[in-house]
Formats: C-alpha cells, sequence, structure tokens
C-alpha cells in the first residue's frame, strides 16, 4: 500500500511539474528590441501590432544592441559605471562608483527570454557592431578609449586598438574588412583594418560625433555631430571628408538610419526632439519631424516602410510611416529607452 502511495505522489509531482513548465514561446515574425537604460531590461515588441509582447532582465545599464544575423540573438552593452551626462563635472563623475562586475555583452536567447551568458567586453562598453558573418563583435568602450574585439564562436576578447577618446559609434564597413568608430573628445573617426586591428586612417569631422552610416555599395559614409548640428559626408575608399550638411536649427545629430534603397538618411536628434529625414542624391532636408522626447536609438523596418526611434525622458518608442512622414504611434517600453534594433521580416 506504501509502495503504492509513493508511486501515485510521484506521478503527482510530475502531473504538477508538467503543468507548472512554461508555455513554450516564439519571436513574434517581425519585431523590435529596445534597450531600457534606466529599467536594466530589453522590451521585445510586436512588430505587426506595435504591441509588447516580454520584457526581459539583463543587467546594468544596457545600451547599445544589434541581433545575430539570423535574428534569434540579442547583443546588449551592459555597464556598472555610473551616468555622466555632460553637463556634470568630471569631479562629480569622478566620485561616483562603478561596478567593473557588471560590465560585457549580454547574449540574449529572444525565444527563451533570457540572458545566456555575458561575453567579456572591456571597460564601460557603449556601442558595438556584429560582423555580416556574426563571427566578431567590436566594441567602443568609452572611458578607456580602446575598442574591443571579441569572437562570438568562441566568446574570447581577440585583442584591443587604441582610438580617440570617448569612443561612441561602431559600424563595419560593407565587405566587412573595415571597422569605423566615432571618437566624441577629438572629433575624428577612427578606421581599423579588422584583420590587424591596426588603425589605417583617421577622419576628422564634426564636434562630438556619435554615430554614422554607410551606402550599400560602401562608397559613402555619413557622421552625425551632435555639437555643431551638422553630418559630415565622408569618401569612405578615400577616408576622407567631402562635405557638410547643415541640420535644421535646434538639431543634435545622434544616430543614423539609411533607407534600404539609399535614398534617404533618418537622423534622430536627441535633445532637439526631432528625426531629420535628407535625401542623399541631394545633401537636401526632407523633412524634420517631431517624435517625442530626446530620440537616441533609431532603426527602420527591412522595408523601409516604418521608422522606430527610442526617446530616453519619455519612456516611449515612436513609429513613423515613412511614405506619409507621420507619427502613427507611440509605444510605452521601459525607464529611459536607449537602442533599438529591428527583426524578423
Amino acid at each position: 500500500m506504501a509502495h503504492r502511495d509513493a508511486h501515485s505522489f510521484a506521478a503527482l509531482l510530475l502531473a504538477l511539474a508538467a503543468c507548472a513548465r512554461p508555455a513554450a514561446v516564439t519571436t513574434p515574425s517581425a519585431f523590435l528590441v529596445v534597450t531600457n537604460e534606466d529599467a536594466d531590461a530589453l522590451t521585445l515588441i510586436d512588430a505587426t501590432t506595435d504591441s509588447v509582447v516580454a520584457t526581459i532582465p539583463v543587467g546594468k545599464r544596457p545600451r547599445g544592441i544589434k541581433l545575430s544575423p539570423d535574428g534569434r540573438t540579442a547583443y546588449v552593452a551592459l555597464s556598472g559605471s555610473p551616468k555622466c551626462p555632460p553637463s556634470m563635472p568630471d569631479e562629480e563623475c569622478d566620485k561616483l562608483v562603478a561596478d567593473k562586475a557588471a560590465d560585457g555583452i549580454g547574449v540574449v536567447d529572444l525565444a527563451a527570454r533570457r540572458v545566456t551568458r555575458v561575453l567579456p567586453g572591456g571597460s564601460d562598453p557603449e556601442q558595438f557592431d556584429v560582423s555580416a558573418d556574426g563571427t566578431l563583435l567590436v566594441v567602443s568602450n568609452e572611458d578607456s578609449a580602446q575598442a574591443t574585439f571579441i569572437d562570438l564562436t568562441g566568446g574570447a576578447i581577440l585583442g584591443r586598438a587604441t582610438v580617440g577618446a570617448e569612443p561612441e559609434g561602431v559600424r563595419f564597413a560593407p565587405g566587412g574588412r573595415e571597422v569605423w568608430v566615432t571618437s566624441e573628445q577629438t572629433a575624428s573617426v577612427h578606421v581599423l583594418d579588422v584583420a590587424t586591428r591596426a588603425e589605417v586612417a583617421r577622419i576628422p569631422v564634426g564636434h562630438r560625433p556619435r554615430d554614422l552610416g554607410f551606402s550599400a555599395d560602401g562608397r559613402t559614409a555619413w557622421v552625425t555631430s551632435e555639437m555643431d548640428g551638422l553630418v559630415t559626408v565622408v569618401d569612405a575608399q578615400a577616408h576622407t571628408p567631402l562635405r557638410t550638411i547643415a541640420m535644421p536649427r535646434g538639431a543634435r545629430p545622434m544616430g543614423v538610419a539609411v533607407a534600404p534603397d539609399g535614398t534617404r538618411l533618418y537622423i534622430s536628434n536627441g535633445r532637439g526632439g526631432t528625426v531629420t529625414v535628407l535625401s542623399t542624391a541631394g545633401d537636401s532636408v526632407i523633412a524634420d519631424l517631431a517624435v517625442g522626447t530626446r530620440p537616441w536609438g533609431i532603426a527602420l523596418s527591412p522595408d523601409g516602410a516604418r521608422l522606430y526611434t527610442a526617446n530616453g525622458p519619455s519612456d516611449d518608442v515612436t513609429v513613423v510611416d515613412t511614405k506619409t512622414l507621420q507619427v502613427v504611434k507611440r509605444i510605452a517600453v521601459g525607464k529611459s529607452p536607449w537602442g533599438v534594433v529591428v527583426g524578423g521580416r
């Protein structure tokens, strides 16, 4: 009798465990992932319904974010360094305590909704890019004036390159042989050879460059300069600046998104509260759209029909119809959204 009772009890435990097991989840066919710097979490959004489907805890101060080529994994820059805005004096920032153990690149399984590991990413990782084949990640280390090269197949640091002070934007050039890193303090872009990690060029641009984008053929690059209100057009083959584009009054150019057909640039303007739409053919302003409070992260849907901005102080993401150039929705996310990426079809 006791044996039968034990057997029945074990069966009951198995049944209860089966009931408690979380239901299988899938990533939406079209989706956004947003980093929330002050919430220590990502927000996963279904792009077909513009609705939040999950909040994923990831670690301290998530900022830069990229997807793996297959869209199943999100990489996110985590930092234990305290927030020190440009308005804060250096001596005040130096008094704040950093938690360097929190620094790294979080690897997030989007279907499982969890961090599977944290890769070493150097000190205070902020922005980064992933190679087209998904094997290499290069991150800007803001407080050490370095770029760290990480092997994504094994998770080891391959090496580091010295760049300008306060590096920010990181982009692989088309073809993958070069990676470009902006330096806020030196008003320059550092072009690194991917194979050797050596600097092959240093391109002068405007003050406090934040991000950059490339034409699909790799001949042209555009670099934003927040403090000058300019976008610098660069000959990406010769590594020389060609000209600048003056942005509308009050713009603070930050993030860059290049339209899939290459005809337009979309520039988020931070404290300016707008997105400026530029024609690449004539270096002219098509529109300047009010999108939210301090838009930084910016991304386009694969077909270029929708534009998304992460608006930090208003804790939301703005959705723009790029045909009508109208805001069609605002999506509430976590506290202080910083970066945004688009995946799926």
